[in-house]
């Protein structure tokens, strides 16, 4: 386990006290909280981060997204609550203590790159092992691996302005990786981008993690994106966590009206696994395989090429399942439901 938070609140404004609760229900500590005059950005929020995880925080502006992604690492003093990385109380840290943590274990993402203009891409990149004290030697062979990872070679003396807005985006998030951190933090780095450089760096950022395997707490607030991207979602409204599991799940078993209509017009095909429409079992005769990870859109352009019959494999190629063309139709309605 990387990161949790428990009855994690941030309060501006007001008697911040209010929000210790002594027995009293969330509603009637934010209602206390309001009434002295205060803004509740974040309610009782318990939450718990994996090893390897890509979580993402998603909900309208002003829920509290990049509020909870700030107090996570204090960047945001909560008001109360716990936060702990590895075991660690990041709460009972002092300022110097929690610089330490963060330059060598943390690393964070903008949506604006937030690049020094006067600096090179290397010049930026190399910048965090700069402050750490590393040698001039070290941490150039560093930043240039860095920027060769993210397509950026040969663009290593170019200024920001210089280079395009997928480009600057890169070198910001070649500049986040080069302390090597645990704990990757994004918040909604790519909504200043076009559609297209945004599905670039979507891509980019799925490539990266397949071979980094970093922990990500990624901020967006569209849910396709997050689908794409995240091992799990969690939905924040007004501060408060309403639902935290994989987009299928949300997208299958929304917790509310709220999240309902939060994933109306949602793809479903694309989200919701074919493994829950298969017949057990191996066909006799297939026209190919896909895995059981595979989505309801993924079955349908197999049958686009003209398979009648798929197969599922598990993870160790052992086919378990099958399906039909002709069952595809009613699957599909069903995950329209």
């Amino acid at each position: 386990m990387v990161i949790e938070c428990q009855q994690l609140w941030k309060i501006y404004g007001g008697r911040n006290a209010a929000c210790a609760q002594d027995g009293r229900t969330v509603e009637n500590v934010i209602e206390e909280a309001e009434r002295a005059g205060g803004h509740v950005a974040l309610a009782d929020i318990n939450l718990r981060i994996e090893t390897g995880e890509t979580l993402v925080i998603m909900g309208l502006s002003g829920s509290g997204k990049s509020t909870l992604l700030r107090c996570l690492t204090r960047l945001v003093e909560p008001t109360t609550g716990s936060v702990s990385f590895d075991g660690t109380d990041l709460m009972k840290l002092n300022r110097s203590e929690l610089l330490a943590l963060r330059r060598s274990k943390m690393s964070m993402v903008f949506q604006n790159f937030a690049l020094l203009p006067n600096r090179t891409v290397l010049g930026n990149v190399e910048l965090p092992l700069e402050i750490q004290g590393q040698d001039a030697k070290s941490r150039r062979t560093r930043a240039l691996d860095m920027i060769e990872l993210v397509g950026l070679k040969s663009r290593e003396d170019f200024f920001p302005h210089e280079l395009s807005g997928g480009q600057q985006q890169r070198v910001g998030i070649a500049r986040s990786l080069c302390s090597n951190p645990s704990l990757w933090l994004l918040d909604e780095p790519f909504s200043a981008l076009d559609p297209l450089i945004r599905h670039e760096m979507q891509d980019e950022l799925l490539r990266l993690q397949s071979s980094l395997s970093k922990t990500v707490v990624f901020v967006t607030h569209d849910f396709d994106e997050a689908a794409r991207i995240g091992d799990r979602i969690a939905i924040l409204r007004q501060g408060r966590l309403i639902q935290c599991g994989t987009a299928e799940d949300i997208v299958y078993s929304p917790a509310d009206a709220y999240v309902k209509a939060f994933t109306a017009a949602v793809d479903r095909s694309r989200i919701i696994k074919a493994q829950r429409f298969i017949e057990p079992g191996a066909p006799a005769k297939m026209d190919g395989v896909l895995p059981l990870s595979a989505t309801l859109k993924d079955v349908s352009q197999a049958f686009g090429t003209g398979a009648s019959v798929v197969g599922f494999h598990d993870g160790d190629r052992n086919v378990v399942g099958f399906m039909r063309r002709e069952n595809l139709g009613e699957a599909l309605v069903q995950a329209a439901l």
